[in-house]
């Protein structure tokens, strides 16, 4: 899981060296990881209904010989403390396990661009 102290971390190097206001709505990523694809699209309907918007499935880099390895990403607009983010981080851990997914294995984080 990760730690409130990395989000923390986080949060201030953003504050360091990007120019961002993190108060208002921010584009947030996440991203969950799977053997198959089946069960990432089935996992990102169930996460389209709780207000997430699909971007992609793709395959995860990997060396010759390894097994597959795909990665969802879905995205949402929300506003996020350390503390705020740390509780979203433990409900997607517990969906990613719910939904029988290798991993919830992160996120990232960027101003919402004008359509």
């Amino acid at each position: 899981m990760i730690a409130l102290e990395t989000l923390e971390e986080m949060f201030a190097d953003i504050a360091a060296r990007t120019p961002w206001d993190m108060s208002p709505p921010m584009l947030w990523g996440y991203f969950f990881t799977d053997p198959s694809t089946a069960r990432l699209e089935a996992a990102a309907g169930a996460l389209e209904i709780q207000g997430y918007r699909f971007v992609q499935v793709f395959a995860a880099e990997q060396d010759p010989g390894e097994e597959p390895c795909f990665f969802l990403h879905v995205e949402k607009e929300e506003v996020h403390s350390p503390q705020s983010l740390h509780q979203r981080n433990g409900e997607l851990y517990a969906f990613a396990s719910a939904h029988g997914l290798r991993t919830y294995d992160g996120m990232d984080v960027g101003p919402i661009q004008p359509a």
